[in-house]
């Protein structure tokens, strides 16, 4: 049985040490899966409503797209150093810069989705005795959805990788493997959170593609 890889004389994965450790890769993946999720999901809290409004209101669109993309733009590290002193080394350090970076990716996504709905689509509804409230939730979104889930495809890609910076502060998932490694000049655990941080950015991504064509099957038909 293989015990070891190396490469060049250097042991890149112990896997008498994965074996061992089996329990703390488990509790790292699942932090990262849930800083993941909840950074996505308050993302998508703030960024739809913002996006709805920006899209109705067009003089809010450039401000907001503005106000997203220097916020996508402040160094992580800056972020927690900035809210360390007042949210402490928790979770919430974590989520407020990560959320913050889902928000120029998801609303442009969502105001791309709103205004790609065609016009005469939006005046058979009207005509049809749709409010705009009801327009908007029965027709606009539903429409809207394949590009609002590539953005957020987009979004679950970049957050997963983002989320291992958080281990600085004690909250990084994965990340704190790679940490680990880095600190005792040890391979195996910065090769496993490596690994396993790409696996889930694909699995993901394939899981949102396949929730995609299920919530659309229109789309599907247009390329038979």
């Amino acid at each position: 049985m293989i015990r070891s890889l190396a490469y060049n004389g250097s042991v890149l994965l112990d896997w008498s040490w994965v074996t061992d450790h089996t329990d703390d890769i488990g509790s790292r993946f699942r932090e990262h899966l849930a800083l993941t999720a909840l950074a996505i999901g308050w993302g998508l809290l703030i960024a739809v409503p913002v996006a709805i409004l920006a899209s109705r209101r067009r003089r809010l669109l450039a401000p907001t797209l503005a106000i997203t993309g220097v916020l996508y733009t402040i160094p992580s590290l800056a972020a927690f150093a900035f809210l360390v002193p007042f949210t402490g080394l928790q979770r919430t350090t974590a989520l407020i810069p990560l959320a913050a970076y889902t928000l120029v990716i998801l609303v442009r996504n969502v105001v791309a989705g709103l205004d790609g709905v065609p016009d005469d689509v939006l005046e058979a509804a009207t005509g049809m005795g749709y409010g705009s409230v009801r327009r908007l939730w029965r027709v606009e979104i539903p429409l809207a959805i394949p590009t609002i889930l590539a953005g957020v495809r987009i979004a679950v890609v970049t957050i997963i990788g983002l989320v291992p910076v958080a281990a600085l502060i004690g909250q990084g998932g994965l990340g704190q493997l790679m940490l680990d490694g880095f600190n005792r000049d040890f391979r195996t655990p910065l090769v496993v959170g490596v690994v396993l941080v790409i696996s889930m950015a694909v699995v993901a991504d394939a899981l949102l593609l396949g929730l995609q064509r299920l919530l659309t099957p229109w789309t599907r038909k247009s390329h038979r």
